[in-house]
């Protein structure tokens, strides 16, 4: 080695060593958001509520703001808890923001198929690409026919048993998504696709709780024992969600291949793709995205949604008559409402707004997953953290919603009469994330929730004495919340209405 080297090599490290000690020192010396403090190892998990985190999320950003840090086991977590900081971070910032936390038990609980749990990657945008396609609003539109028809067979299915109501509220959702996705008709009762997909759905947001992913996360080993071993039920989870996601992905799919490949099909979201499929261009990638991205449409969430409006309209009987008035003095009682509609019913659209933001079904979403650190009002966010925005505790923000636990459809409005500007989209995510079939499930919802408002009455159960009482009922656990079974009295607005009479009501009205 030359003498000159000899003087340079040495130098060189040591400028090296001096700069990593510098990044080091500032590293350490950021300081991370403010959270509670967590016990060795186990971290903030025993602080959870393990049914509703979100209400726990919520009360620590009384004490710790509207953004915290926490440690679930050993993986770090960010809560966002307000619009604002949510909007600045995930919207504003969303190059860093977009990805999701890496699932190593995708495979083993059968929900590799998600389009919502995939990285930040060319396949996610693929799978996007395939939903915008077909359910942007421009083309979300072609389904209204659908969604007006399958509210009238919902009313129908109420008609003949209103104690099943909560099921054909479900029926209505899924043939809905059914119809737009694949271009089945449902049966009204017991259809085989249907009850396959509703029950791989309740496995999968079990298995997907933030809890139990946590855990099954950190350790892994759990989903290696053998089912038979005692104590391994998170493993018997796993079989069945895997076992009931194969079906609920392959067998609708096949249903709706065959058909465009007889050109049979009408227009659906898999007959579409199929006629911008470039087949000399990774035709088998995109047959596979439009499989997987076709199955994540039934995560849907509109029939949990529509079960809270019910409870909605039971606790506040005054916003469900005023919704009711408005819709005779604009239709009457000769017809039933249409989408065209719409625009001259605000407060039934105010009553839309509020069921979203009064419980919202999705408390946390999904989470978020920061592809680079960051820097956010002087708090040090790494890179490789899970992001939550805490929706709950954004529906529940007091300076924005006056008390926020009572159904007031009130706060919508503007003192000159006029709808605010307020839409309530938190509820469907943020970001390059956000829902991109919200302006049909938005479609879906408002359209069932007036049809259900011109044709009947949500009312409270009776006790033995005839009295009537609160619904006693229990909230879901998981990633979704609402009630699993809402107790009910259906009553027709219009005595003696039968199925054929609404059958006539209905014929008026297309």
């Amino acid at each position: 080695m030359s003498p000159s080297l000899m003087v340079y090599v040495p130098a060189i490290v040591c400028l090296f060593l001096l700069i990593h000690q510098v990044r080091r020192k500032r590293t350490s010396n950021l300081s991370l958001p403010p959270g509670p403090k967590g016990l060795p190892v186990l971290g903030n998990l025993l602080d959870l509520d393990g049914r509703q985190p979100w209400i726990t999320f919520t009360q620590w950003a009384s004490t710790h703001g509207n953004i915290i840090y926490c440690r679930l086991l050993g993986l770090p977590v960010v809560v966002l808890q307000s619009q604002e900081v949510a909007k600045a971070l995930l919207e504003n910032r969303s190059s860093i923001y977009s990805d999701r936390p890496p699932i190593s038990t995708r495979k083993a609980i059968g929900s590799e198929f998600n389009t919502a749990q995939l990285r930040y990657s060319d396949e996610w945008r693929l799978h996007r690409r395939i939903f915008h396609q077909s359910f942007r609003p421009e083309a979300a539109d072609a389904y209204l026919p659908t969604q007006l028809h399958k509210a009238h067979q919902l009313l129908q299915g109420i008609i003949e048993t209103p104690e099943r109501y909560q099921r054909h509220i479900e029926l209505f959702a899924s043939s809905v998504i059914m119809s737009a996705v694949y271009d089945y008709d449902a049966k009204p009762k017991d259809d085989p696709l249907l009850l396959a997909a509703d029950k791989a759905i309740k496995v999968f947001v079990e298995v997907a709780s933030t809890r139990t992913a946590i855990i099954l996360e950190t350790f892994p080993f759990l989903l290696k024992l053998p089912a038979w071993f005692p104590g391994a039920s998170l493993k018997r989870l796993a079989i069945q969600s895997q076992k009931n996601s194969a079906a609920m992905v392959d067998i609708p799919f096949r249903y709706a291949r065959e058909r465009v490949m007889t050109a049979t099909s009408n227009r659906c979201m898999i007959s579409e793709s199929y006629e911008r499929i470039d087949v000399q261009n990774n035709a088998d990638e995109f047959e596979l995205a439009l499989k997987s991205s076709s199955a994540t449409a039934f995560i849907d969430q509109t029939a949990s949604t529509l079960i809270i409006f019910v409870l909605g309209m039971m606790l506040s009987p005054n916003a469900q008559k005023r919704a009711q008035a408005e819709i005779d003095a604009v239709i009457g009682t000769e017809r039933l409402p249409t989408f065209e509609d719409r625009s001259s019913l605000p407060y039934v659209e105010a009553v839309l707004r509020e069921t979203l933001r009064w419980h919202p079904v999705f408390p946390l979403g999904l989470p978020h997953y920061t592809s680079d650190s960051d820097m956010y009002n002087e708090h040090y966010i790494p890179k490789g953290v899970m992001v939550v925005a805490n929706i709950w505790a954004m529906s529940r923000d007091e300076a924005k919603y006056p008390n926020p636990n009572d159904f007031n459809p009130d706060r919508f409005f503007m003192p000159d009469g006029q709808l605010n500007d307020d839409t309530v989209d938190f509820s469907f995510g943020f970001g390059r994330r956000i829902c991109t079939g919200k302006h049909f499930a938005n479609a879906s919802l408002w359209i069932a929730i007036v049809s259900l408002l011109a044709t009947f009455r949500f009312m409270k159960p009776l006790d033995d004495d005839g009295k009537e009482v609160d619904p006693i009922f229990e909230w879901t656990t998981g990633i979704v919340s609402h009630p699993v079974s809402l107790p009910c009295r259906v009553l027709s607005r219009h005595p003696g209405t039968t199925t054929e009479k609404l059958s006539d009501i209905i014929e008026l009205s297309v």
